[in-house]
């Protein structure tokens, strides 16, 4: 009789989890407490226009190509663009930039239009590079918390390059350390916001996200971000995997020290080991209720949450690319507000997704789906319904201006999240969207392990534990469950 395995929540970190337990021989089953699959990874559509509801930006496709070849899929299984552009920059000054992809463009665009030293952005970028693909094997693709993962080759080389890492500097800091043009160091320093976490405090070896997102710039599944969600999901059921959705688990069962089942508000299951791809927050305070929890990695600073308006805009702009950055013109108290004061300002940065640039079934003929996203504080409290009112007329107010047309005159479809949805619809503790920030030199040290120290059998993939946020590092939490899961049940 194979062994069990039970994943609790389908998002992205939990559905590639279930796959690679699958392949290792458990009969897995996948509890979902929401109607859907896909975790924050889903999609909408409000009168003729399809919405992908959560994360915009997609690198590292070749994780999810790992995960088709290892179920013995074709190459054409989950199709990609490859986007020429990684963003278009808006400036309160009125400039306008668009940043091509790849170490030669984004050099000649930073000398161009910012003064920049070509080479001085190249051997930035080069850098970046090499910082990225020393630190992958040994923090990003392996856990940090056993010590096994830490001995291999790869160790020395990232050890060798620890004092190009800006370790002891900030994000900003080290950017305008290279960089002469605060324009470029703005550019540069929004990078931290990919997972919650503000470049004025989070340190400068996250700046290799520059590497992903202007060396190899971003890609858009065909079929949009949810074709991700869509993809892990038939995969996992072709390979045997039992969801249950509307189902949600309401604890974790353990005895003697070991994980033996979960209870639902309608079951018992038993299995012989648990994923929790939920908040690990939550995870703690809802299904192990008076167990030990890590206290002092649970109330690290939380990364910030995120309001997002669902716009169907019946006209076209040209102006406007698949993604798109509307700056604060003073980025630094907006970071202040969202992680001190727990607000927002009235000029707040804003992001604007737009499939319908790529897939044209996203809108009918002639108009655009706009995903208009500002970084919000996490739940603290605050009047939310006062907070979305003001926070919608600023920006339509500022993409009005920026456009120089009447935005609101063409919407004909609105929804929207806020920090409330998220806790509420993806369970993310007080809105937070990726669990703890990163704005200290030594959070990464303070993530969740990808294991139980406390219960044998319990197991944690996904944003709100290491490696970190965003779906590149949420396939790879499960790439670690899995080896992680390998080394405790001795399977080779």
């Amino acid at each position: 009789m194979s062994r069990k395995a039970i994943i609790i929540g389908s998002g992205v970190g939990g559905l590639s989890a279930g796959i690679r337990l699958s392949k290792l021989g458990f009969h897995v089953t996948i509890f979902e407490a929401n109607d859907f699959i896909g975790g924050k990874v889903n999609s909408r559509t409000i009168g003729s226009y399809r919405f992908d509801m959560g994360p915009s930006v997609f690198t590292e496709p070749h994780l999810i190509d790992e995960l088709v070849e290892l179920c013995g899929k074709p190459k054409d299984f989950f199709q990609y663009h490859r986007l020429d552009e990684s963003c278009r920059y808006f400036f309160s000054d009125g400039q306008q930039v668009i940043l091509k992809k790849g170490e030669e463009s984004v050099s000649k665009i930073f000398e161009q239009e910012f003064g920049e030293d070509l080479d001085t952005t190249k051997r930035f970028l080069n850098r970046m590079k090499y910082n990225y693909s020393a630190v992958y094997p040994v923090f990003i693709a392996a856990s940090l918390h056993r010590f096994r993962h830490w001995f291999n080759r790869s160790i020395w080389k990232a050890l060798v390059r620890l004092p190009k890492y800006g370790l002891l500097s900030t994000m900003n800091e080290s950017n305008v350390a290279v960089f002469k043009n605060p324009k470029t160091v703005q550019i540069l320093n929004r990078l931290a916001t990919y997972n919650g976490s503000s470049p004025y405090r989070t340190p400068g070896m996250l700046n290799i996200i520059s590497h992903l997102e202007l060396n190899e710039g971003p890609a858009m599944p065909l079929g949009g971000m949810v074709a991700i969600s869509q993809t892990l999901s038939k995969l996992a059921s072709e390979n045997g995997i039992s969801f249950k959705t509307n189902e949600p688990i309401i604890s974790i069962k353990h005895s003697n020290g070991k994980v033996v089942g979960v209870e639902s508000e309608s079951a018992t299951y038993s299995c012989d080991l648990v994923v929790s791809n939920m908040d690990v927050h939550f995870t703690y305070e809802k299904l192990l209720k008076g167990f030990g929890a890590p206290i002092k990695i649970l109330n690290q600073e939380k990364s910030s949450s995120a309001i997002v308006f669902y716009w169907g805009v019946k006209r076209k702009f040209n102006s406007l690319g698949v993604h798109n950055i509307l700056f604060a013109e003073n980025y630094q108290e907006e970071f202040k507000a969202l992680f001190e004061s727990k607000t927002m300002l009235s000029d707040p940065t804003i992001y604007i997704h737009i499939t319908s640039k790529i897939e044209k079934a996203d809108a009918p003929e002639g108009c655009e789906n706009w995903f208009v996203m500002v970084n919000a504080p996490i739940n603290i409290g605050q009047d939310w319904d006062k907070l979305l009112t003001q926070t919608r007329t600023n920006i339509l107010t500022k993409i009005s201006k920026y456009l120089n047309e009447n935005i609101e005159e063409y919407i004909e479809v609105e929804d929207y999240t806020d920090p409330r949805k998220i806790e509420s619809t993806y369970f993310g503790k007080q809105g937070s969207i990726y669990g703890n920030s990163s704005n200290s030199a030594f959070a990464a040290f303070y993530r969740h392990p990808n294991f139980s120290k406390k219960l044998k059998g319990l197991y944690f993939s996904g944003v709100t534990v290491h490696p970190g946020g965003g779906i590149p590092l949420a396939l790879n939490s499960a790439k670690i469950v899995e080896r992680c899961v390998k080394e405790d049940f001795q399977i080779n």
